[in-house]
């Protein structure tokens, strides 16, 4: 900035001179109304050639630039400096030259801000700036390094954690932030106020007179990571929350300041290749393989791959019917021509698919050594489980036979149909739990059905600690989102399990799908059957209220599942219904609905599956359709040859094929079949949907219809609206974003026991 000559009067005749503003900030005490207050004073001078002139100064033995002088002025006022001539009832102590103040009320925060983006920027200018040395509001250089130093495994007693230390580097020595920012995380109200606090940047303390600023959004982001880390006073977390590493990372990155990591950096690397997934590359296919896989099985099989290579357990979320049993083999098998299926690897799964999955292995890796452990001879087998590659056993053997089953070591362990372990407090997880294997799969396309505890008990299986203990989760995630709908809790969770879940919907890779139509067909109940439904309503619903006023909603579960059945059965049929007035009751509407369905579907040279969770009620529909001709096989729990009606279906001996939601909703490759009737429907639509992907899986050719019959106004219909509740509440783990479900309430139980509409 260079000055014009300027002739006052009195001045000296001069040429035009160099004009520096120069600024010297320091820490000054004040009287402000008979009181003292520590604030951050301002000197301004001019400096023309050497010669160097107050600011407030009138008498000058130079020529001055009062236009230059009054825009320097101006731009010091413009960065929050206040002049203190015009501050009522402040000054400075005798002997203490000072022309402005930078504010009163001691906001550290805007205090630093100052320090750390006015003073370069008016060095920038040109002004010369001098900081004193006492000053209190100093702020260390924008190229000081941040350093993240990672510690662990942790010892003998938590030998799966690690540690971190985060803070600056000043002068060559290391200042840990940990405790300024911890402290900063318990007085704030929240991470979201922090990270819209109207102001350039927080300052977070280094020491007594050095603070480190920090824009709010970053400092928002590493505080969430630092608070999901933070337990009984300690920075730490198992290793399988290394992902969290990567995210801390992402907050530190600042283009100016650099970040050092140090420590167990191979525990950083880790966490990254955790958050960033498998490099696309392509995938070596072992060579023993007899299949051809799509895309997304090849993408699928990699990222099998890369868990076992972090060392970490994962979920196989994918959609009902993509091929989750083919994508597990091919792991399997590149396992085994890795040379790193050294011990065998467990496939624990439903009693009824064993021999699906036996068969599935001679399909595509018939290399491998394959053994079913099942039926009575099974404990004569125990001793050659070492000399197979892949050992097959049941959800109910792995507990019956925990102890000989835990004699030996396995390389894999893959829980098929996984939600079986979703009760954490069952003998099945806790006894696959107590199995030593080096890597862990679970296989469900249901992860949640009901409520986030169940991904809790997949994920203490699969990474034990990762979401704390049971009651931890409940705290931290289960109540904020399920009773109050907290999004940046739902946030945090999904991201913590990220890395360890893998869902692709058929909408997204199954592309050559045939369209799916879903219809529900609403059935009006009359007569003698809407009187029968209408007096159990009122009697159930007075029972249930009363358990409620004497045992709350949470002791009344019994009577809330009763009243609920008994009224189901009668939208079924009212022979299920056991009771005198049931029985007067000869005509079932539902039951006249799905004959003439099905009477109308098989014109049109359709292929029906029927789902009911009633076995009684399909009994009642195989007399029904034996009355009429109709050539039908049917599928329970009480089926002593599952194979058998398969068999005969896909054959196309029968065109009807009438299965039990629990026998058959899982296990099934009926893509011969292109209509779906879930004749009673439940809340649970994960259920529904399993069973639907029975037909509509990759290989089926044909539309698909899928009919869902209700009783009109009834206990069914408003089943509807709670099965929204749960398909949000896996959606919003599942899926990129999607809302939580609430709880049962009392209100819902009103509604669902309310009068025919």
């Amino acid at each position: 900035m260079s000055a014009q000559p300027w002739a006052g009067p009195g001045a000296q005749p001069a040429s035009s001179r160099q004009f520096v503003p120069c600024l010297r900030v320091s820490t000054e005490t004040l009287f402000v109304g008979g009181d003292e207050v520590v604030a951050a004073g301002l000197r301004l001078d001019f400096d023309y050639d050497g010669t160097v002139v107050r600011a407030g100064s009138r008498r000058s033995p130079i020529r001055r630039d009062a236009l230059a002088e009054s825009e320097a002025r101006r731009l010091l006022e413009g960065l929050g400096a206040i002049e203190l001539s015009c501050l009522d009832d402040c000054a400075a102590p005798p002997g203490v030259a000072l022309d402005y103040v930078l504010r009163l009320d001691g906001d550290v925060h805007a205090l630093c801000a100052f320090s750390a983006y006015s003073v370069p920027q008016l060095r920038k200018q040109g002004w010369r700036v001098t900081i004193d040395p006492e000053f209190r509001w100093q702020t260390v250089d924008a190229a000081a390094p941040m350093y993240v130093d990672v510690g662990g495994p942790g010892g003998q007693d938590r030998p799966d954690w690690f540690s971190i230390e985060l803070g600056v580097e000043v002068d060559g020595h290391r200042v840990d932030l940990l405790p300024a920012l911890l402290d900063l995380l318990d007085g704030a109200p929240s991470l979201e106020s922090l990270g819209r606090m109207p102001r350039r940047c927080v300052a977070v303390k280094v020491d007594e007179k050095r603070w480190l600023p920090v824009p709010p959004p970053r400092l928002r982001m590493m505080l969430e990571v630092l608070k999901e880390l933070y337990k009984d006073g300690k920075v730490g977390a198992p290793l399988s929350r290394a992902a969290s590493l990567a995210q801390l990372g992402a907050a530190l990155h600042d283009d100016e300041r650099p970040v050092r990591w140090a420590g167990a950096t191979q525990i950083r690397d880790l966490g990254y290749q955790l958050a960033m997934g498998p490099r696309p590359r392509p995938v070596a296919l072992p060579s023993g393989l007899r299949a051809d896989l799509r895309p997304y099985q090849r993408e699928g099989v990699e990222w099998l791959q890369h868990l076992r290579t972090c060392d970490a357990g994962g979920i196989l979320a994918d959609d009902m019917g993509l091929g989750k049993t083919l994508q597990t083999i091919a792991h399997v098998l590149a396992e085994k021509e890795g040379g790193r299926l050294d011990k065998p690897a467990m496939i624990v799964t439903l009693t009824s698919l064993v021999g699906n999955w036996e068969r599935e292995f001679a399909k595509f890796a018939p290399s491998l050594k394959v053994m079913g452990l099942r039926g009575p001879q099974r404990r004569a087998r125990f001793p050659e489980i070492p000399n197979h590659d892949v050992v097959i056993t049941t959800f109910p053997l792995v507990a019956r036979d925990r102890e000989e089953l835990g004699a030996h070591e396995y390389h894999l362990l893959v829980l098929d149909e996984a939600h079986q372990i979703k009760n954490h407090q069952g003998q099945a997880h806790d006894a696959v739990r107590a199995i030593q294997a080096r890597h862990r799969v679970c296989l469900t396309g249901t992860p949640i059905e009901n409520n986030l505890g169940e991904l809790w008990s997949l994920m203490d299986f699969l990474n034990p600690g990762m979401l704390g203990g049971p009651d931890e989760f409940r705290h931290l995630f289960r109540v904020p989102i399920e009773q109050h709908g907290e999004v940046a809790r739902l946030t945090t969770l999904r991201e913590r399990v990220r890395p360890y879940m893998l869902r692709r919907t058929k909408d997204a890779v199954a592309k050559d799908l045939p369209p799916k139509t879903e219809i529900v067909r609403a059935v009006d109940l009359g007569g003698d059957q809407r009187d029968l439904y209408e007096s159990i309503r009122v009697a159930a619903h007075a029972e249930v209220r009363s358990h409620i006023r004497a045992r709350g909603i949470g002791g009344s579960t019994i009577a809330i599942l009763d009243a609920l059945l008994k009224l189901r059965q009668v939208c079924c049929d009212p022979r299920l219904v056991t009771s005198e007035a049931a029985r007067a009751v000869e005509s079932s509407a539902k039951l006249d609905c799905l004959l003439e369905l099905i009477t109308q579907q098989l014109g049109q040279g359709r292929r029906l599956l029927v789902f009911s969770q009633f076995a009684r009620m399909l009994g009642l529909i195989s007399e029904a359709l034996l009355g009429r001709g109709v050539g039908h096989v049917t599928l329970t729990g009480s089926t002593t040859d599952r194979q058998k009606p398969i068999d005969a279906f896909e054959a196309g001996r029968a065109d009807v094929f009438l299965i039990s939601l629990k026998a058959g909703g899982t296990g099934l490759n009926l893509t011969s079949a292109d209509t779906v009737v879930h004749y009673d429907p439940w809340w649970n639509p994960a259920a529904q949907a399993q069973a639907t992907d029975r037909a509509y899986r990759i290989g089926q050719k044909k539309p698909v219809f899928v009919y869902n019959l209700i009783a009109a106004g009834s206990v069914e219909d408003r089943m509807l609206a709670l099965q929204q509740h749960k398909r949000r509440l896996a959606d919003a783990i599942l899926a990129a974003d999607g809302a939580a479900a609430t709880k049962l309430t009392e209100r819902d139980i009103d509604d669902l026991l309310a009068p025919l509409e």
